[in-house]
């Protein structure tokens, strides 16, 4: 049977380190032309670059669109996921 974690996607495609394409983007937490944090289906997602501009937002779908050059892409553990040792040290 398939369960909630089933329903959650996320993906991404990046042409020529200028153009990315995510799915499963759920919010824009901060954005100016060197960095965009994003909330994802599956955690945190930080876009680092120059130029970066969003052409296209759609949360009700998910989907964003931006150009520029991008320098690093990097997820965060999400905190709600913490492993045994996690929960026993809050």
């Amino acid at each position: 049977m398939a369960g909630a974690a089933d329903d959650k996607h996320h993906a991404l495609s990046l042409r020529d380190r200028h153009l990315l394409e995510l799915t499963g983007v759920t919010k824009v937490e901060s954005f100016d032309e060197h960095e965009i944090a994003l909330s994802t289906q599956l955690g945190m997602l930080s876009v680092k670059g120059e130029n970066l501009h969003i052409r296209h937002l759609d949360l009700e779908n998910g989907d964003l669109q931006l150009d520029g050059t991008v320098v690093t892409l990097s997820y965060q553990q999400d905190s709600r996921r913490k492993g045994r040792l996690g929960r026993l040290l809050r």
